[in-house]
Order: structure tokens, then sequence, then C-alpha cells
């Protein structure tokens, strides 16, 4: 799936901590549930670590609803750049970028992307199974809160 066109949603923040532990933070599954806002859970199941090929399930929940996606990295370059395709069962649903830029003395700028793949005929039975309507909306304000917390976790040190 990769990046085609512009993303359905975009956002930066810089932090002041260095690249090569935020990109540890983005690539560690649980620390990453643990900042996310729809996803609370993810774990390897091809493969043990960030490489392109190695796949990971996403669990998610909006609500009282709950979801699986399955997850394939399609880049991971220490310290630059974490990317995965998302699908449903078979379907794509999205592809997902952070892209980290030192900005040098142990700080960087991370800008987290989506680009929504789901067929035309797949985002209403989406919108009921998850319960978001408006999927770039949440999206633009998923990542918001994603990168808030990012940026908390990595400047306390953890």
């Amino acid at each position: 799936m990769t990046e085609r066109g512009n993303p359905s949603a975009r956002a930066e923040v810089s932090i002041d901590a260095d690249a090569a532990t935020v990109y540890r933070m983005i690539t560690d599954l649980p620390t990453m549930a643990s900042l996310a806002e729809e996803a609370h859970a993810m774990e390897w199941s091809k493969g043990d670590r960030p490489e392109p090929g190695a796949v990971f399930k996403g669990h998610n929940r909006s609500g009282s609803r709950t979801w699986t996606t399955r997850c394939t990295v399609t880049a991971a370059e220490p310290g630059r750049v974490f990317a995965f395709d998302v699908r449903s069962a078979v379907i794509p649903v999205a592809h997902w970028r952070y892209d980290i830029e030192s900005t040098g003395e142990g700080a960087c700028r991370v800008t987290e992307s989506t680009w929504d793949r789901r067929p035309g005929w797949f985002k209403v039975p989406a919108g009921w199974a998850t319960g978001v309507r408006d999927r770039d909306a949440a999206n633009a304000e998923h990542i918001r809160l994603t990168l808030q917390r990012l940026k908390e976790a990595a400047e306390a040190g953890q």
C-alpha cells in the first residue's frame, strides 16, 4: 500500500529526546499501545522486532466497540522511520508512517501520517463496526493525542 498521494491525516511534534530513543518507543508495541488512542494492545505475530515484512496484531477499541487488525511493517530505519500497512482480514484499511528527524542537541521532530486505504464500499460497514463515521477527523485527533503522549513520555525519560 505505502504512501500514495496526500495523507488523510498528519501532524508533527518537537520532542526534547534523541531520535534513537523516540524510535525505540514508537517501535515498542506495548509502549505505543499505551500511548495510542484506539489501539489498546499490540503483539508480534510474525517476527519479533520492527523490520520490513514483520507482522503485528493490533487490538483496538472505540467506546464499547472492539476490533483487530493485521499490520505489516513496510519500513523500519532506526532513528528515522517506521511504517506499516493495516488490513482487516484481507481488506486494506490504512498505511501509517512515523518520520523522525533529528534536530540536534538530543532533540527530534516526529511526523505521524496516515493514508486511508479502505475501498469505498467498506467505509460504511467499517464505521458501524468501529463506531467512527468520520475516520479522517478521528485519525487527525488520535494522531494529535498520540504525539502529545509520546512527547510527554519521551521527555520524562520513559
